[in-house]
């Protein structure tokens, strides 16, 4: 009678994990029967790819491949060089990436790339202070060095022309010249004529009225009349 009921209790166990797995197995076929059709075609995700290579720099250096790298998105996804320089990033969805190489010494243009639902790209410049203007850049990328990283100022050397130049220098040297150059410059007789006909006409604007005072005399009604004048004695008469 033992025997019969643990057969029994078995059988029952086992039509119950039948059970179970094929629910489990409808639910998980209806779930992706769900997404395959609420996402359209030509946007499935993990579709496309990005690719494109990176020029070195004149100075190769030893450790090129191993130092140099190509980061999404800030860093997101991060591809490593091959052999002949080219990267490629796969599995991506439509959308926007802002791919950028990523070099201790050297810098690099950074470039974005449009991906839509058809499966066309697009690479362009990144343009941070003004998004809507568009440069385009050919397809696969092809990434040149703009330069090397300055990570330290140039100390600044010494120049004669940085004391020539300096206001005390000048204001000491300015003096002495003036007093050795003019005299020599008023025995010329051009000069000296030139120098008088300039004080002439100095002169004669210093002899002209002001205009504040022609104003106020005009507005004023006439210069004011000298009030210290000379009073006529009244004699009187003797009775």
């Amino acid at each position: 009678t033992k025997l019969i009921l643990l057969d029994s209790l078995l059988q029952e166990m086992k039509f119950i994990l039948m059970f179970l797995v094929i629910f489990l197995s409808n639910i998980i076929c209806t779930l992706g029967e769900s997404e395959s059709l609420e996402a359209e075609p030509g946007q499935q995700s993990g579709l496309y790819k990005i690719e494109g290579k990176v020029t070195p720099p004149d100075q190769l250096p030893l450790n090129w491949l191993s130092i140099t790298s190509v980061t999404i998105d800030g860093g997101r996804r991060r591809a490593f060089l091959k052999e002949d320089n080219s990267f490629i990033f796969q599995g991506l969805d439509p959308g926007t990436y802002l791919v950028e190489v990523s070099n201790a010494d050297y810098v690099y243009e950074q470039v974005r790339v449009d991906i839509n639902s058809k499966g066309k790209h697009r690479a362009r410049k990144n343009n941070p202070v003004q998004p809507n203007q568009v440069t385009q850049l050919p397809y696969p990328i092809k990434a040149k060095p703009l330069g090397k990283f300055r990570y330290f100022q140039k100390r600044e050397e010494w120049k004669v022309t940085d004391v020539l130049f300096n206001p005390m220098v000048m204001m000491m040297v300015m003096p002495l010249l003036l007093i050795t150059v003019l005299p020599k410059m008023m025995q010329d007789p051009d000069t000296k004529k030139e120098m008088e006909e300039m004080q002439a006409k100095m002169n004669v604007q210093s002899q002209m009225p002001d205009m504040s005072e022609m104003i106020t005399s005009l507005w004023g009604g006439g210069a004011p009349q000298a009030q210290n004048k000379k009073k006529v004695p009244v004699r009187r008469q003797q009775r």
